[in-house]
């Protein structure tokens, strides 16, 4: 299910370089906190499947990072997402559910969508097959691996702030 979803959501446009990590078997999540990853902080908006995407994240505070999401069609919303980078012990997690326009949720109600810390650099995170660079004050890329069946193609999402 997560691959279908991660497809549906961010099959923007093809990245030719790799830009997502995974974890190794056995590899632990490095120490890394919410103050390494608070330039995502802010209001971006870029466009995506024939509408207009919007992205709102909050700043550090009680251990998380809070954002909400939507993808806006022909002037209705499509979905939304709601989630958190988390301050879990010495690392973080990225966490997300989806709801339909009417507020109806994707996942099971227990369920979430994770992506573990793989890497923290300056402007740069990432998380298993999702990552997230800061490009300049202005304009942030995410690079999302999408797999289906037994192929993998990595795809770019492009913000910009919102003034």
């Amino acid at each position: 299910m997560r691959t279908a979803i991660i497809l549906f959501l961010f099959h923007v446009g093809m990245v030719s370089a790799q830009e997502t990590l995974q974890l190794t078997d056995g590899q632990q999540s490095p120490s890394a906190t919410l103050e390494d990853v608070s330039w995502i902080s802010g209001h971006w908006q870029g466009e995506a499947f024939g509408g207009i995407a919007e992205e709102i994240w909050s700043p550090p505070l009680g251990d998380s990072m809070m954002f909400v999401f939507k993808l806006v069609k022909d002037n209705k919303v499509s979905f939304y997402e709601i989630g958190h980078i988390q301050q879990v012990e010495n690392t973080m997690i990225l966490q997300l559910k989806h709801f339909q326009g009417d507020l109806k949720g994707w996942e099971e109600k227990d369920a979430t969508v994770d992506f573990k810390l793989v890497k923290v650099e300056k402007n740069k995170v990432f998380f298993e097959g999702f990552t997230m660079e800061l490009v300049n004050e202005n304009e942030m890329n995410i690079y999302v691996l999408i797999e289906d069946g037994d192929s993998a193609e990595e795809v770019l999402f492009a913000y910009k702030r919102v003034p």
